[in-house]
């Protein structure tokens, strides 16, 4: 099978990683790409949201399956140019991908679904807001309804940051707190059938301890020793069928990767916020877990053949990753620093730990950085104690100047484990 991945970013490469790996895969490309993609895969210039140009590079490449990786181009139809153009491809259409790029259609959705999830207002005049952020005090939660790459979010005690958030937003949902730790579940889907993959939890604030501004995620483990062994079960149930078995219902099935943010709350599971493709930094940890080959699911999903393939298989390992983000991340970050200690890590780590790139590009025999996010260092063990060590060893080989990175990630987790 020849594929064609889209994007640039830790995401993509953890993904064309596990195809290169894939005996099924003959040839594999990526678009645009980065420094570290290039590796797997054979990089391509395109403009991830112009569908017309992707469809006119997966037929003059031959693929057999496109796969979207970003949330930008799925919300722009490109997975329905493509298909249009008569290529399998694994995203969900347009309008299905409004479950991501709209809250105000999610918690619709989820309504019609009768999915667990938090009360909320969508609001589009300051008198809405004022009246929503009163309803529910503090802490006040406070979302973009559209794509916001990660950072659409602010959750505060302060009600006159709330209150700025929320208008500097042409329509915004408020809704009310959810206590409980964060888990992120997964799961493939053709439409009908949804094949849930291991959950991770990631830590989107900055800095250790959780402190510092939300960023679009700084590491990310799995599986999860503290979770209860029926949630992934409970999930499915309550959660993603039901949200499938919806859309399909209205007319705009859903195929691709479903990604349900969840709080576990005194309450029970509830919806966060659904994604409609892989998390990043979360796929990193869950596709290193992964035994059974990717893509024929990936290809099941595109077909909606996903009710003949076998249960998937899983490693024992845990798997642990950490984020590399470049000076003044998630502000403007700096870019074109050098990136030493690649090789080490190759030459010292392998194959227990590795590194996804994310912003990075080649700059003559250098590898520069190129994003907020630059390097996903990732490892497995036989417990997330042994993968944090990995991790950790992996990321003090790499130097990149002004670099900034958390160094509790996964700590309480393997402590209590």
């Amino acid at each position: 099978m020849k594929v064609l991945v889209i994007g640039g970013g830790a995401r993509e490469h953890a993904l064309c990683r596990s195809l290169s790996l894939d005996p099924d895969v003959t040839a594999l490309y990526c678009a645009p790409g980065n420094a570290g993609i290039a590796e797997v895969a054979e990089l391509h210039p395109v403009d991830a949201l112009d569908g017309e140009a992707v469809a006119r590079l997966a037929t003059e490449l031959g693929a057999e399956l496109v796969v979207v990786g970003p949330e930008a181009p799925l919300v722009a139809g490109v997975a329905d140019a493509v298909r249009a153009a008569g290529v399998p491809c694994f995203g969900p259409s347009g309008e299905a991908a409004r479950l991501e790029g709209s809250k105000a259609f999610a918690k619709d959705v989820m309504a019609g679904a009768n999915v667990p999830t938090a009360r909320s207002y969508v609001c589009t005049t300051p008198a809405e807001i004022d009246a929503a952020l009163d309803a529910f005090g503090a802490p006040y939660v406070v979302k973009d309804d559209g794509l916001a790459a990660g950072k659409g979010v602010v959750v505060t005690d302060d009600v006159e940051a709330a209150r700025a958030h929320a208008l500097a937003c042409d329509r915004v949902v408020i809704e009310e707190f959810l206590d409980g730790p964060e888990v992120s579940l997964f799961a493939i889907t053709d439409g009908t059938t949804v094949l849930p993959l291991q959950p991770a939890q990631d830590f989107k604030r900055a800095l250790d301890g959780d402190e510092g501004p939300n960023t679009g995620g700084m590491g990310a483990y799995s599986p999860l020793p503290w979770a209860d062994p029926k949630l992934v079960d409970e999930v499915m149930r309550t959660v993603l069928q039901p949200t499938v078995d919806e859309l399909r219902r209205r007319g705009t099935p859903f195929s691709g990767l479903l990604y349900a943010g969840l709080a576990i709350t005194s309450r029970g599971v509830r919806v966060i916020e659904f994604n409609a493709r892989f998390g990043d930094p979360e796929t990193q940890v869950v596709l290193a877990r992964l035994k059974t080959p990717l893509a024929g699911l990936l290809l099941g999903s595109a077909n909606g053949t996903l009710d003949a393939v076998p249960a998937l298989a899983w490693r024992d390992d845990a798997a642990v990753t950490v984020v590399i983000a470049s000076h003044n991340y998630p502000g403007t970050p700096r870019t074109g620093d050098p990136i030493e200690g690649l090789a080490d890590v190759v030459a010292k780590d392998a194959p227990h730990a590795f590194v996804l790139h994310a912003g990075t590009r080649q700059d003559g025999d250098a590898v520069v950085s190129a994003g907020g996010r630059v390097l996903s260092v990732t490892a497995t063990g036989k417990d997330l104690t042994q993968a944090r060590e990995r991790a950790y060893a992996a990321v003090g080989r790499i130097r990149l100047d002004g670099s900034q990175h958390r160094t509790d990630i996964a700590r309480k987790a393997a402590e209590e484990a």
